[in-house]
């Protein structure tokens, strides 16, 4: 007995980048409330507004700025195994297995994918050269970004 259901197809790169693109707005407005939370604290603690944080408290600042970002894709991809940038583009985040990402592979392509980013862009390119079409970040999670079959419209236009 076979399965009728096609195996769906590895996300392209420019999909990919423009599903980013789009979360990257969203995001926008993720930070400006983390600055908005920062500002108050600061302001209630009495600290001069117009020093730029330093030392460990910048360090700390950017990595709960990392972790409230990164927290919306882990819930996102462990919950739906898509964000709203990649529901767009009808893409999802899944495991080898077709389940949704666990929370620890999540995490680690929070931190891995800017690393393919950052060695100038190679480890998305890898995905042009990849036999299973995966970036650097999808193979060493254990991950696959797949294109959705569109919905189709039932009769009567409901």
């Amino acid at each position: 007995m076979t399965d009728a259901s096609p195996t769906p197809a590895t996300a392209g790169l420019v999909r990919r980048l423009l599903a980013l693109t789009y979360d990257s707005l969203l995001l926008l407005g993720v930070a400006f409330a983390y600055g908005v939370v920062v500002w108050a604290l600061r302001k209630a603690a009495g600290d001069d507004l117009m020093e730029p944080l330093s030392g460990v408290s910048g360090a700390l600042g950017l990595l709960f700025l990392w972790l409230a970002l990164a927290s919306y894709y882990v819930l996102c991809w462990t919950t739906r195994g898509q964000t709203l940038g990649m529901k767009s583009w009808r893409l999802r985040v899944e495991s080898l297995d077709g389940g949704h990402p666990r929370a620890w592979q999540a995490w680690l392509r929070c931190l891995l994918a800017p690393v393919s980013a950052a060695a100038l862009g190679v480890g998305y390119l890898w995905c042009w050269f990849d036999r299973r079409h995966g970036c650097w970040h999808d193979r060493w999670t254990e991950t696959r970004v797949v294109v959705l079959a569109k919905e189709r419209k039932k009769p009567g236009g409901q």
